[in-house]
């Protein structure tokens, strides 16, 4: 496996280079396959650590250009030390920033009451985990979160947001 392609695999996911390297030699040095099978590694992972307890955190907060729409957000890890991480802080601002655009209900499908759902509501356009992510359309914020959860090995949780804007 050529160093030049387990970098690009690297920089693309930001997975560690043991992983990029298994990954493209499972894949037989094809980039599409290997970014698959680290995207279906970081599910599993999400998967176990999700029974985790996820009690420390921070709140971000966000205030869009002109003052007119505002976003909190509390995003949940296991350990103050991983909510003090760059990648963790990072994500946490740019989620207040999804919310603020893209103004989801709930967080995720289970909070959406019955009677929404009964009335035949979008749930992919409520619910921010199932979301479309504003900076890359091609993943969903879930995809995100589950790759920020294989990239630093905690349980990490949307606790809850609230959005403001002016008028409403």
């Amino acid at each position: 496996m050529s160093l030049d392609l387990i970098k690009e695999l690297r920089e693309e996911t930001n997975c560690g280079i043991i992983d990029c390297k298994k990954a493209l030699e499972q894949a037989g040095g094809d980039l599409k396959k290997a970014k698959e099978i680290l995207r279906e590694k970081g599910l599993q992972m999400a998967l176990k650590k999700a029974s985790r307890v996820a009690k420390e955190g921070r709140i971000e907060a966000y205030i869009h250009n002109g003052s007119k729409i505002g976003v909190l957000i509390e995003v949940n890890c296991e350990t103050d030390f991983v909510a003090r991480n760059e990648a963790f802080i990072q994500f946490a601002k740019d989620l207040a920033m999804h919310i603020a655009a893209m103004a989801p209900l709930y967080v995720k499908k289970d909070d959406v009451p019955a009677d929404v759902v009964a009335g035949g509501a979008d749930i992919a356009a409520i619910c921010l985990l199932e979301q479309p992510f504003v900076k890359d359309a091609s993943k969903s914020v879930q995809d995100l979160l589950n790759e920020l959860v294989a990239k630093i090995g905690e349980n990490i949780v949307v606790g809850r947001f609230t959005r403001y804007k002016v008028g409403e």
